[in-house]
């Protein structure tokens, strides 16, 4: 289901984003892998809109703390980048992904999207609705994020900041304090709910 116009409106009111620092912005975004539960376009939902925790059709809304994402895809110059799409794909309240292999162990959510995207218009905006990560076995709470541009693709995971599994994460702890904070939710109050803003720079 698409969103509103005034969710819309309201996360264009909040742009341009404040308290991000030049240093901030020349910080490219640090790549990550895939992993195993990327879900092809036959796994995926219909309807693989940004709004992750409600389907078409369907009464009920995914479990789970709904959150917005959302933030800018910048170019190394700070200068948005427009045309990018960018998707998001995550497990879902019960730990479990949108994928043939991770569906089979049960128990998923059939009431959460699991894939979404977007694809940004010349502020370089994108924004998503979906749920806070929850701890899936092995790993500390993630997001996995995938842009695609005209010159360039980028695979790379947010985490939850301050997050007490982040310590004990193999791909989180393998970056440096900077490229840490350049993938990090923090979350404040919005419109909408707990909301979070982070820029992706290529």
């Amino acid at each position: 289901m698409p969103l509103n116009r005034r969710f819309v409106l309201s996360l264009l009111a909040a742009l341009p984003f404040s308290g991000l620092s030049k240093a901030a912005l020349a910080q490219r975004t640090p790549a990550a892998m895939e992993g195993p539960f990327y879900p092809t376009g036959a796994m995926r939902f219909a309807d693989a809109d940004n709004n992750l925790v409600r389907i078409s059709g369907l009464v009920r809304d995914a479990g789970g703390e709904v959150i917005i994402l959302k933030g800018r895809v910048l170019d190394r110059a700070g200068a948005p980048v427009a045309r990018a799409r960018v998707e998001i794909w995550q497990c879902d309240v019960n730990g479990v992904y949108l994928h043939t292999r991770s569906r089979s162990q049960g128990g998923y959510d059939d009431a959460f999207q699991g894939f979404g995207h977007v694809v940004t218009g010349a502020d370089g905006v994108y924004a998503f609705r979906t749920i806070r990560p929850t701890v899936y076995p092995g790993r500390t709470p993630h997001i996995h994020v995938k842009v695609f541009t005209e010159s360039a693709e980028l695979t790379t995971q947010f985490y939850l900041a301050d997050h007490p599994l982040n310590a004990s994460d193999r791909l989180y702890r393998s970056m440096n304090t900077a490229e840490r904070e350049a993938v990090s939710m923090r979350f404040g109050p919005g419109a909408d709910g707990p909301e979070s803003v982070v820029d992706i720079t290529l």
